[in-house]
């Protein structure tokens, strides 16, 4: 049996999120850094999951997933296996499942059963906040379809990185 993953706090997150606005010429290098240290998860992320994704969603997803996976390597001292593309398929049914049985007709609302029980609930709040689908929201390029994919991506990654 091994070790539950650390918890990733909101200050490691916001660690990461300020390096990445202050070294956006080291976006390209997080990117190869992801491919050669994951590249299934970077071959999912590229997959045809998400080719309802507009362009712009595409990039805000690997932004999101960039900053989740540099949170969680930071958190563990640099070292997380190799996830496989079978773990990747199992985690994002599961929150397919979740999501597509969530009663909840807001966005905002149905995302509340994945904080059950949830061992990374900073993580996902990030990400949650991420996709905030209120008003007053920079995000107004996200559609609906774009939103749910996101998440269920980000989700994903957060769920193979950190179990």
């Amino acid at each position: 049996m091994s070790k539950s993953f650390p918890f990733v706090s909101e200050q490691i997150i916001e660690q990461q999120l300020a390096q990445f606005q202050q070294e956006e010429v080291e976006y390209d290098a997080f990117i190869k850094e992801l491919e050669e240290r994951q590249p299934y998860l970077l071959a999912y992320l590229l997959s045809d999951s998400f080719t309802l994704l507009t362009q712009q969603e595409k990039d805000y997803l690997l932004y999101i997933v960039l900053v989740i996976w540099k949170s969680a390597v930071a958190k563990n001292e640099g070292t997380i296996a190799i996830v496989s593309e079978e773990q990747i398929g199992t985690c994002e049914e599961n929150n397919w499942d979740k999501l597509d049985n969530a009663k909840a007709k807001r966005f905002r609302d149905k995302l509340d059963v994945f904080f059950q029980n949830t061992p990374q609930e900073d993580l996902l709040a990030f990400v949650e906040d991420s996709l905030a689908d209120d008003d007053d929201s920079d995000e107004d390029f996200l559609t609906k379809v774009g939103r749910e994919l996101i998440f269920i991506g980000a989700k994903t990654t957060i769920d193979v990185l950190t179990s």
